[in-house]
């Protein structure tokens, strides 16, 4: 099964997990206290760039005479679009800029360029995903519902058909964020007039969405309305996918483990530091391509102190990193394109079941447990690896690795 206990898999005693709080609790501060003109200026160039790119992509795709044109002006608005969603949209709604206390920017009047509306969302995933990630039954972002990325989730036939879900999904990745955010809310409301309210809701905001893309603009263009409606249902499209490929690149490749329920029971701030940490996963990236991810190529840093500026990840990055170094602890990253592979490994390998597969869950690539190791009581475990100098997870699973060439039972 999935990580019971978090200590035993990370091979850190209590008193080394508060102490990685309390270094983790520190950086969080840091940033608070330093944030100010600098990352005001940030979010405001952004926002202003972008509405630009958007402005200009819509002009060229209106006014251009060739293919070319309508190519550039299109991809422009992918790219505007993209930026909208992920760098501004998605992080203004975690509240990373509501210090400023701009009405404008604020988590709880934006409403971003997407067909689900931000306020469903932001239960669905500032709560349900960012406080329980990745604990099975809890966390509801754990295939989205319709896709089995664990052992520990039950086959059923229909998963046979995940490498077809799969591109469907990563093509309407926007319409299936906005299902998901109507569904979590209406899994809290009592009373079937709430639920009403909250498809009502919904069906609205696609009403709008839908009649600016897909009618506005193409009316607005007159004659040329087709190649209009065709650049919006393109840019539409490629700004699903980007965001499709960049959230399963931090949530599903080898290393992202999951965790049973029994984990969140009297779960301290520092064991959250630390599922968050062993549960996400970033891909490298330079200054453009972690702007155009939104910043979530750090999706550690951003699942650690999902509220404090993105602009901030880069920086926070480098001392999370020496943190892990200094308590043994894997850095779950790699390029952009190793990670998604890794991410269609496990998609299409279990779309079959459990039968043709090879390994359990607790020992596989994708699915992990502290059973990996081997059964010893926690404290002892704990305590060898004190007494023999801070040996976490990382070197356990170097030694559980070259165990397993070797044909040996691993032990850490």
């Amino acid at each position: 099964m999935a990580i019971t206990e978090v200590a035993v898999y990370a091979h850190l005693s209590a008193a080394d997990i508060e102490a990685l709080g309390s270094e983790l609790d520190r950086i969080r501060a840091d940033v608070e206290r330093e944030r100010g003109t600098r990352d005001a200026n940030y979010i405001r160039h952004t926002i202003a760039f972008q509405r630009v790119l958007d402005a200009a992509a819509r002009l060229t795709i209106a006014l251009s005479r060739h293919r070319f044109g309508w190519l550039v002006g299109t991809a422009g608005l992918a790219v505007a679009k993209s930026i909208e969603n992920m760098e501004i949209g998605h992080n203004v709604c975690h509240g990373q800029w509501d210090w400023m206390n701009d009405p404008e920017i604020h988590s709880t009047t934006w409403e971003w360029d997407m067909a689900g509306l931000s306020s469903q969302w932001r239960y669905s995933h500032n709560y349900r995903h960012h406080v329980f990630t990745n604990v099975l039954g809890m966390d509801d972002d754990i295939g989205f519902g319709v896709m089995r990325v664990t052992r520990d989730q039950r086959w059923r036939p229909y998963m046979l058909l995940q490498p077809l879900q799969n591109l469907v999904l990563a093509a309407a990745f926007e319409w299936g964020i906005a299902i998901h955010g109507m569904d979590a809310e209406r899994a809290r409301d009592t009373t079937s007039e709430e639920k009403a309210a909250q498809a009502k809701a919904l069906i609205e905001k696609i009403a709008r969405q839908t009649g600016k893309d897909y009618l506005l603009f193409p009316a607005l263009s007159g004659r040329r309305w087709r190649r209009t409606l065709a650049a919006n249902l393109t840019a539409n499209a490629l700004r699903n996918v980007w965001a499709y490929v960049v959230i399963f690149c931090g949530h599903f490749p080898d290393g992202a483990e999951k965790f049973t329920p029994a984990v969140v029971e009297r779960e301290t701030k520092s064991e959250w530091y630390l599922r968050q940490m062993l549960g996400t996963a970033n891909f490298d990236a330079g200054p453009v391509l972690a702007f155009l991810s939104g910043h979530l190529s750090h999706q550690i840093e951003h699942h650690l102190f999902p509220d404090l500026p993105s602009n901030r990840y880069p920086e926070i990055a480098r001392r999370v990193r020496a943190l892990c170094d200094e308590y043994d602890l894997p850095y779950t990253t790699g390029s952009l394109l190793h990670q998604y592979l890794l991410v269609m490994r496990t998609i299409h390998k279990l779309a079959l079941p459990d039968r043709f597969l090879t390994a359990s869950s607790d020992d596989a690539p994708e699915t992990a447990s502290e059973r990996k190791f081997n059964d010893r009581n926690a404290i002892d475990v704990v305590d060898a690896r004190r007494l023999s100098g801070r040996r976490g997870l990382r070197t356990a699973l170097r030694t559980a690795a070259a165990n397993a060439t070797a044909g040996i039972y691993a032990h850490p």
